[in-house]
């Protein structure tokens, strides 16, 4: 199979028009004809990710984040970028991403599951024609009413986390929630407006928690990998179901910061 067809059924998944225009998805690094047999998954394409891939014989590696995101004008082994790059070309890998386009058409939805949210929505609108709207997050109301500090316990739980950080009154009952993976906090002003109760995202830094809860909203920051991380299962179990001839790796990978 080549990676042309695997592409194509990638983005039957996730259309590349649905990626936001500062974005920089899909193929960052490879050759369409090339000959595929091993698919390695990650959220991002570090060292640590390129070097598993390559030890394992891996064809592609299919990341969430992408590799490139701004130009880049030079690539040599002092620049931890075109060391990247230079690595996957030596060892005859692809790497191919699905970032906001998969945000908006995986990502969101997939996190609302797990959260069990009902009547949900879109959160903010980034794409839309004669058929939809679709963008990135979801706001919907919870199976049950809880206060703020159990839905933060089953925030951690279902993500798989060892903790959240969580900003508003712990006995606060929560109904509505929102919820957008990364980094979410341009967009607690909309989760407010919309009636959330609470948003759950990531990145969110001490002023932003402080300014969420003067406007009336919870905030509970599950990081940004924390969320993110269900990219992979996501797409091991889609590329298991329509591309079952690939073998399919998960790069190992953690929360790339401790607590101490």
């Amino acid at each position: 199979m080549t990676l042309e067809d695997i592409i194509i059924r990638l983005e039957e998944l996730c259309p590349p028009q649905f990626a936001v225009s500062w974005d920089n998805s899909g193929l960052q690094v490879g050759r369409y004809d090339q000959d595929i047999k091993t698919v390695c998954l990650a959220v991002d394409a570090t060292s640590p990710v390129i070097s598993f891939a390559s030890l394992q014989g891996a064809d592609l590696l299919v990341t969430h984040h992408p590799l490139l995101f701004s130009g880049i004008k030079r690539i040599h082994d002092r620049d931890y970028i075109g060391k990247r790059v230079m690595e996957l070309i030596r060892n005859d890998i692809s790497c191919y991403a699905m970032h906001t386009n998969f945000d908006v058409m995986g990502m969101a939805d997939a996190a609302a599951d797990l959260l069990r949210l009902t009547d949900r929505e879109v959160l903010e609108v980034t794409y839309e024609d004669e058929v939809s709207k679709e963008g990135i997050g979801r706001i919907g109301r919870l199976q049950e009413h809880m206060s703020l500090d159990e839905f933060a316990a089953l925030v951690r739980d279902v993500f798989g986390l060892e903790q959240v950080r969580v900003y508003g009154d712990p006995n606060d009952t929560i109904i509505t929630c929102a919820v957008l993976p990364g980094s979410g906090k341009e967009e607690i002003g909309l989760a407010a407006a919309r009636g959330a109760d609470v948003m759950v995202t990531g990145d969110v830094n001490h002023h932003a928690g402080l300014d969420a809860v003067e406007k009336g909203i919870a905030v509970i920051d599950a990081g940004h990998y924390g969320v993110e991380k269900l990219f992979v299962p996501y797409m091991e179990d889609y590329l298991r179901r329509n591309l079952p001839g690939l073998k399919i790796l998960r790069a190992p990978e953690r929360e790339p910061c401790h607590t101490v």
